[in-house]
């Protein structure tokens, strides 16, 4: 099971937009981006929600020890 927490941020100007949820919760936040795209008193629009939408699409098909771009304690013998 993987423990991991994604974070999608999106920042207009005042407001901030701050996603957070793990990989069993991708169908909900597709759902909140909705939510907030459909919200008339926020300034987060359908363009702003097909964005993070397929960011969070993308990330799925990405390795999670690999989304950072951090070296791997696999990846070099050198650490200690």
């Amino acid at each position: 099971m993987n423990d991991d927490i994604n974070v999608l941020a999106l920042v207009k100007g005042k407001e901030r937009y701050i996603l957070l949820y793990d990989d069993a919760q991708r169908a909900e936040a597709l759902r909140a981006l909705g939510r907030h795209a459909s919200n008339s008193e926020l300034s987060f629009t359908w363009y702003d929600a097909a964005v993070l939408s397929q960011k969070i699409r993308q990330e799925s098909q990405t390795p999670s020890s690999r989304r950072l771009g951090m070296p791997q304690i696999s990846d070099s013998e050198d650490w200690v």
